[in-house]
């Protein structure tokens, strides 16, 4: 089994992708394999609704000129998907964004190819917002018919500064258990 992360903050190795991380570490635990994914410097664009993906069926982006087929071949590959987002301005950055509607489109146009993979949500914030982008996140999971686990708190943790999340007890303890309740729940589906 394998769980791919991706992180869609502009900052690399920030404060999304060490929440990430703490997840990572718990599935390892489980035998679990994972790929962080970080999109920060990545080319991404929105969707152009050119529905080509409906036409072509071929488990792709009819635009190919940035970095979201390679997101939608690791998203399609894994058993288990987390989407990582801080919060700007209450909301998800526009890299997660882009990644949750080109590839749902995708994934959609496909015989809906994300039914029953596990996916997770995990956000940044420095101080409020953060209800909102998890929302998002989760929202997408649902309407891709994907199943999701719960952890001890809603998944996110406080920080602005890189590394800040490492000391929020709590957020820490709440991608602890969100990993442990991911590798579960990963290994009842493929039982």
């Amino acid at each position: 089994m394998n769980v791919v992360g991706i992180n869609g903050s502009a900052r690399r190795g920030g404060n999304t992708a060490e929440m990430i991380k703490i997840v990572f570490a718990q599935l390892e635990t489980h035998g679990i394999e994972t790929r962080l994914i970080e999109l920060g410097g990545k080319n991404v664009h929105g969707c152009i609704a050119c529905y080509k993906c409906f036409k072509n069926k071929d488990r792709k982006c009819a635009v190919d000129n940035d970095f979201i087929n390679e997101c939608m071949s690791a998203m399609d590959e894994a058993d288990g998907i987390i989407l990582g987002s801080p919060t700007y301005f209450a909301n998800l950055t526009p890299e997660t964004k882009c990644v949750i509607d080109r590839c749902g489109m995708v994934a959609r146009a496909n015989g809906d190819i994300f039914v029953r993979k596990v996916g997770a949500a995990v956000v940044a914030h420095r101080r409020a917002g953060a209800i909102q982008a998890f929302n998002a996140l989760n929202a997408f999971f649902l309407i891709e018919q994907m199943v999701i686990p719960g952890s001890r708190y809603w998944n996110m943790a406080q920080g602005r500064d890189k590394g800040d999340v490492l000391n929020d007890e709590e957020g820490v303890l709440t991608m602890t258990v969100l990993g442990d309740n991911m590798a579960w729940l990963l290994k009842k589906l493929n039982d």
